[in-house]
């Protein structure tokens, strides 16, 4: 469920970007919250990606970092989501608006903003940025990356897997094959080897760019898990944005079979409550303590610059133990867990052959 709260307090300015941003088919909110002692007069827009607040997932963790830094520092802010099949123009259009609105910072969830992100920056230096799961060399010195070690959440899930999968065979679904959802299928299949290196692993992505449906189409991900279920895989890992919905909807269908969710713990997505008893975990992908990091560095005078990392030592990411499926295994996890964090363990960011 998308809230939206029209405010009186929204400057005109904010209104017609508002306005304008629903014209370019974007769904647009405008929200405020008073933190104790006043609001802090700072206006942030947040730009998601496909599917947006609601999708279980991604945009939703991005979301719930927003939420908490509105009721701890009384900001205003202005949501908007991209739509299936737009142009990178689309996004300049979108991030303009939020410009042209007063909104500063303007936080864009997704790298498939990174080229809007840096043609928008250079034409207003004024303006503080900031991006999640991209950098680029040649961004501006306004934009500040937010990234995330993916690779070593998805490394304990793959351990996870291998250790509860019957039928020595498991699944990785990527939603775009790209270089991030790379880095999620690298981690997971070196995790699966560390425990058994005969387990195997097939790997299925949704679309390839430039199509993105991949993060926003459940019935693909379905058809995909199915697939998997199909071949006599028992475990489904699945990094897909909204489309993973699907893919744990197919695997509750199977009985005797584990889901793995992604980004949020899903197994506490209220939209996902009939499924959670077969959501063996989440690799967690802690978008919301990075958007609460920036907005507070902002609101402090420091503002975070350059490019920020959450890894596994500082809880960007980590393993949801929700519903204690993986309670049993927990010794494990906890070892390898060490092992990431001291460096004794290297996992890779790009998956090998096999």
């Amino acid at each position: 469920m998308r809230r939206s709260v029209k405010l009186a307090a929204v400057v005109l300015s904010g209104s017609l970007g508002i306005a304008s941003l629903a014209a370019c088919g974007a769904k647009s909110t405008s929200t405020s919250s008073s933190a104790s002692g006043g609001g802090s007069g700072i206006k942030v827009g947040m730009a998601y990606d496909v599917g947006g607040r609601g999708d279980q997932g991604f945009n939703d963790s991005a979301a719930a970092g927003l939420d908490r830094a509105k009721t701890d520092f009384g900001i205003t802010a202005n949501e908007a989501e991209a739509k299936n099949g737009e142009s990178d123009s689309d996004k300049q259009a979108r991030l303009e608006q939020l410009v042209t609105a007063g909104y500063n910072p303007i936080i864009a969830v997704g790298f498939v903003y990174q080229p809007a992100v840096e043609k928008v920056a250079k034409e207003h230096p004024n303006v503080k940025f900031a991006i999640i799961d991209s950098d680029s060399p040649t961004q501006p010195s306004n934009v500040t990356s937010l990234e995330f070690t993916e690779q070593q959440s998805s490394y304990l899930a793959g351990i996870a897997a291998a250790l509860k999968t019957q039928k020595k065979q498991v699944g990785f679904i990527g939603g775009v094959q790209s270089e991030l959802i790379k880095k999620f299928e690298a981690g997971y299949r070196a995790g699966v080897a560390s425990v058994d290196p005969n387990i195997k692993v097939d790997v299925t992505y949704l679309t390839t760019p430039p199509d993105f449906t991949g993060f926003s189409d459940p019935a693909k991900g379905k058809s995909a898990a199915q697939g998997q279920l199909d071949k006599g895989d028992d475990v489904i890992y699945t990094a897909a944005g909204a489309s993973g919905t699907g893919a744990i909807q197919a695997v509750a269908a199977k009985p005797g079979t584990w889901a793995i969710g992604v980004d949020s713990d899903q197994a506490k997505q209220t939209a996902l409550a009939a499924y959670k008893n077969q959501i063996l975990t989440s690799a967690l992908k802690n978008v919301d303590t990075a958007v609460y990091s920036y907005i507070q560095s902002v609101k402090n005078g420091t503002p975070e610059t350059g490019i920020q990392r959450f890894d596994l030592k500082s809880g960007g990411v980590g393993l949801a133990t929700t519903g204690g499926h993986i309670d049993d295994i927990k010794a494990k996890l906890d070892a390898a867990t060490q092992q990431i964090v001291s460096g004794t363990t290297q996992i890779p960011t790009a998956p090998s052959a096999g």
